[in-house]
């Protein structure tokens, strides 16, 4: 029945995420608890969440993320900024996101997804899927991607150690992103006014401002909890951004055409339904599968970071599983399971990047996800291939 519960509830989410994403979360989440647990524990797993400091927070900082794009927008500055990068649109598809995704942030893809809108040239559901792909390309290399150092940690190994086993990684990611997006964009980016590197300085560091503040608090400030970081470095670059150059009028039209509260909501509607599934035995399930490592690493990998939208969470369950019965991890055998964990995360209906990616082109989930699944499948399958070598 977990199971059957767990299939239904993300059916009935991807169905009515058409016509409102947190509210379809919302719904999945009552269906999958419903079936999976007593009234008053699904009670528990809502309200879990609606009081949490952290999950408050994070709501407020992707309520806000939205406003820095519009005055970007609206002050001209975004402009500025995409004719200062070298190339035309498919720089700005793959560049833009990939920058901005170096510094991880909670809700950061709404950074980057005003850059690729404004620089056109493909329709809404190709510009959301190519935010999330590109956003997230060099975070198998990156030394600071959370995932990266929590997995290698749990792993026994080290994170530069690692690194150069995930390279073939970034090259198939590279190479499906550009099959599947960038050969469907070309020409300039069409501005007015003159192009100048010079002008990218500020609208950059307008946007680099959040996650590098956010980074840094939480490395350094005795900070009570995380999320204050990321809403103290939001408000930062918003500040930044709108200071002299947006009156409040301008700000009030901004608010009207964004509608940012609907990317709060949805993060509230992520959680939800991630308290719900945790609540309902489907961890405890998928790790107590009797499983040979290429399935443990792939299959088991996969399936948990679809299922949780969280790729640390993924790994926290199979690494040890693959450990306590195999011994210690090899760097091949940790770069199968660090891609293929990641690879589910990067289609949940749970993964916030795709999620608000999807909610600001103003497409349905499942229109970006389509776009999504054909270059995610050709790399699981290319992982499949790989666990069989090395594993």
């Amino acid at each position: 029945m977990a199971w059957v519960a767990f299939g239904l509830s993300l059916a009935i989410l991807l169905l009515l995420a058409r016509w409102s994403l947190w509210g379809a979360m919302m719904v999945g989440a009552l269906i999958l608890g419903g079936l999976t647990l007593p009234v008053g524990e699904v009670g528990i797993a809502f309200a879990s969440v609606w009081v949490s400091p952290s999950v408050l927070l994070l709501a407020l900082a992707m309520t806000l993320i939205p406003l820095i794009g519009g005055a970007l927008v609206a002050s001209k500055r975004m402009d500025r900024l995409l004719a200062g990068m070298p190339g035309g649109r498919r720089t700005a598809y793959a560049l833009g996101p990939a920058i901005l995704g170096m510094l991880p942030m909670p809700g950061g893809a709404l950074l980057s997804a005003p850059l690729v809108e404004r620089a056109g040239g493909a329709p809404p559901d190709v510009r959301a899927a190519a935010n999330v792909w590109f956003r997230h390309t060099l975070h198998s290399i990156y030394p600071l991607s959370p995932a990266l150092i929590t997995g290698a940690a749990l792993a026994g190994l080290d994170v530069w150690g690692v690194i150069p086993y995930q390279l073939p990684a970034v090259l198939v990611l590279v190479a499906l992103g550009y099959a599947a997006f960038l050969r469907r964009v070309s020409g300039p980016v069409e501005l007015d006014g003159p192009r100048s590197r010079r002008n990218v300085v500020v609208p950059l560091g307008i946007l680099l401002a959040a996650p590098v503040l956010d980074l840094v608090l939480k490395r350094v400030a005795p900070i009570p909890v995380p999320e204050l970081a990321t809403v103290l470095g939001v408000t930062a670059s918003l500040i930044l951004a709108t200071v002299g150059t947006v009156s409040w009028s301008d700000l009030v039209a901004i608010v009207r055409r964004e509608r940012p509260w609907r990317f709060g909501l949805i993060v509230i509607g992520v959680f939800t339904y991630l308290a719900v599934f945790q609540r309902s035995g489907l961890p405890a399930r998928i790790a107590g599968l009797a499983l040979p490592p290429a399935a443990l690493c792939v299959g088991a990998g996969w399936l948990l970071g679809f299922a949780t939208g969280r790729q640390q969470a993924a790994l926290s369950i199979v690494i040890p599983i693959y450990t306590g019965a195999q011994g210690a991890m090899a760097p091949w055998a940790f770069a199968v399971t660090y891609f293929a964990s990641y690879l589910g995360y990067l289609l949940s209906p749970l993964h916030p990047c795709l999620t608000v990616s999807a909610e600001h082109a103003g497409v349905p989930l499942r229109a970006a996800w389509q776009r999504l699944i054909g270059p995610s499948l050709v790399a699981l399958l290319i992982t499949v291939g790989a666990s069989l070598i090395v594993l």
